[in-house]
């Protein structure tokens, strides 16, 4: 293949599938550091919540939350596990250790230079002389079309 045609199929596809890319970027940031679960004190914004179910499930609707379950049936579901029911578990930033939180700080850092990256090569597409209305084509169908399947 000729190099000029590989830089426009690059282009193409990379102006159809930037939206997704900066879609789950963004939102596996927010869930590198748990942001998409209510945790402690904290309870996430429904969006967020939502935005992480259609990263995960490709489903956009709220988390179902574990409600606790009466004292009868937690007593009951101890009974047929066999034993007591397990000791309660310490929060996760309790417990991780520093390779794991210099990881996870590692791993926002690639996900906004993702973003950025996607959105400079956008703004690249979009200041080309040539081939303006077709990667604003792409980009609108490549936003577009998620949308309307998550909908259906």
């Amino acid at each position: 293949m000729k190099p000029l045609l590989l830089r426009q199929i690059h282009s193409y596809l990379g102006a159809f599938i930037a939206p997704s890319i900066i879609f789950f970027a963004l939102t596996g940031a927010l869930q590198l550091f748990s942001l998409h679960e209510a945790h402690g004190g904290y309870a996430p914004a429904a969006i967020i919540e939502k935005l992480a179910r259609v990263h995960k499930d490709q489903v956009f609707a709220p988390a179902e939350h574990n409600k606790p379950k009466p004292e009868g049936k937690q007593a009951e579901d101890a009974g047929k596990e066999g034993g007591a029911s397990p000791a309660p578990q310490q929060d996760d930033d309790d417990q991780m250790a520093l390779s794991t939180m210099l990881l996870k700080w590692f791993f926002l850092v690639v996900a906004l230079g993702l973003t950025a990256s996607t959105l400079f090569g956008l703004w690249i597409a979009f200041t080309r002389p040539r081939g303006k209305a077709a990667a604003l084509w792409l980009v609108a169908a490549g936003a577009v079309i998620p949308l309307v399947l998550l909908v259906v």
